[in-house]
């Protein structure tokens, strides 16, 4: 026969004054927890009583009453204070993802036919990946932003390693520069991405920044630009990012391209690159890899991130790829077991599914054609909506040169409208966006562009 337990006395054990110590109370809580439990014991039986555990109102203060709220991120807050807007006609012009012609996110056809084809393979397990992740998906991402006639692919010295998305690519990065590079100063574009010096600070790296965009022009600050990394320090990391700058949307031209690699190889600056739209900006995957190429044919090394976020739609499973390319297949493998160690500690491993989707896109001929003419339709919406905003402008007589929203390229806008102006169009027009006046154009469409042109007209007119 098992001893029957008999529980303490809910009401002694609860007194303040009660002797009972810790372990008591414990037996407490697990007594109280098996009576709730019993059908003969609940709130409907009249001799049923709850008391107030005997740890209630003990240490009110937590130990983490110091910690002050923390502000939204610029960002992401956007979409927070668009969410409790409940206007009928708010719009969303701050998330940095597509939306269809309707205003909903897109999940690629193609995508689902890989997902589909995964779900379906009774073969596929959930073990562990290695450390550096999916093997077919490292070896493809490469041959994606590098070219699959990559003479440093073909001569082993790429080392490539899953992360988790852009960021995670960047952080990974980050980190092992900070561990293993000379310089431990990075230079990032003014402006930038609002997460690249967050991300570069807390991976261990000093963050300065170089002159890029021109407000007066809503161009690229090209001479700013060149003087800046010609007075950095030799050896120091410079950001840069690969096609359709964020949030600028501005990019510089083959001519400059080539200038700036010039420029950067006589002082042994090392380039980092950031390609997160690769496809997306000019609809072709060869012409957005046409900067890191360039700096990858010179022999040199560099370090690119990749993120396949935007070019596939993947944007919750969190799918990117850190590429260093070294002088050497000895280089790049040691490189590679030391960027092991970073990641080690750091999440282990990264998830297998956004990854299999990718490798299964990328190595069939069909599905990759697919993915190719997905990815162009995307990339067309987006170049049809700046077209289609500037004509508005144009026909409404809105005060400005609004050609630049034409002449800059891929998922964002650089409007040049300011904070206030910003504000103005949140309080009147219940349209929300970055206050640095940055806006989505994938969260445009032919309906909303009159009310987008609207606003502007009204913040320029009426707003300095």
């Amino acid at each position: 026969m098992r001893p029957q337990f008999t529980p303490p006395d809910a009401h002694s054990i609860a007194s303040p004054s009660s002797p009972f110590s810790a372990s008591d109370r414990r037996l407490n809580a697990l007594a109280r927890h098996l009576v709730d439990a019993s059908p003969a014991m609940d709130s409907q039986n009249p001799n049923y009583t709850v008391s107030a555990s005997p740890t209630s109102g003990f240490h009110a203060d937590s130990v983490f009453a110091h910690v002050v709220r923390a502000p939204e991120d610029p960002i992401l807050g956007v979409t927070v204070a668009y969410n409790k807007d409940p206007s009928p006609v708010k719009l969303n012009l701050g998330v940095g993802a597509y939306r269809t012609e309707e205003g909903k996110p897109l999940v690629l056809n193609v995508v689902r036919r890989a997902e589909q084809q995964i779900v379906n393979d009774r073969a596929r397990v959930k073990e562990y990946l290695p450390i550096v992740g999916l093997a077919d998906f490292n070896k493809l991402s490469a041959k994606l932003i590098l070219g699959a006639d990559s003479p440093a692919i073909q001569e082993n010295r790429v080392t490539t390693v899953e992360c988790l998305s852009g960021t995670g690519s960047l952080r990974v990065g980050g980190e092992f520069l900070a561990r293993h590079y000379h310089q431990r100063t990075i230079y990032i574009p003014q402006p930038t991405w609002g997460n690249h010096p967050k991300v570069f600070t807390m991976a261990g790296l000093s963050v300065k920044t170089y002159r890029y965009y021109d407000p007066a022009t809503r161009g690229l600050n090209f001479q700013g630009l060149l003087e800046d990394l010609g007075s950095a320090p030799s050896g120091a990391i410079v950001l840069l990012h690969a096609c359709a700058h964020n949030p600028t949307g501005v990019d510089p031209t083959v001519q400059q391209w080539e200038q700036i690699r010039q420029l950067m190889r006589s002082k042994a600056l090392l380039p980092f690159f950031d390609s997160a739209y690769q496809g997306f900006a000019s609809g072709s995957l060869d012409a957005d890899a046409q900067s890191v190429r360039m700096f990858v044919a010179d022999g040199g090394e560099c370090l690119v991130a990749q993120s396949y976020a935007k070019n596939m739609g993947l944007y919750g499973e969190r799918v990117g790829a850190l590429s260093i390319v070294c002088k050497t297949a000895d280089v790049a493998s040691r490189v590679e077991s030391q960027v092991k160690l970073v990641i080690r500690p750091m999440y282990s491993n990264p998830p297998i599914h956004g990854a299999s989707i990718v490798a299964t896109i990328l190595k069939d001929r069909d599905m990759y054609n697919e993915w190719t003419i997905e990815l162009k339709a995307m990339a067309d919406r987006i170049i049809s909506m700046r077209h289609q905003l500037f004509d508005a402008l144009r026909a409404k007589g809105t005060p400005g040169d609004w050609s630049h929203i034409i002449k800059q390229i891929g998922m964002f806008t650089f409007t040049g409208l300011n904070s206030e102006q910003v504000a103005f169009m949140t309080r009147e027009y219940h349209i929300y966006m970055t206050s640095d006046g940055r806006i989505s154009m994938a969260g445009l469409s032919t309906r909303t562009i009159p009310h987008l042109t609207d606003a502007i007209h009204a913040a320029v007119t009426g707003v300095v």
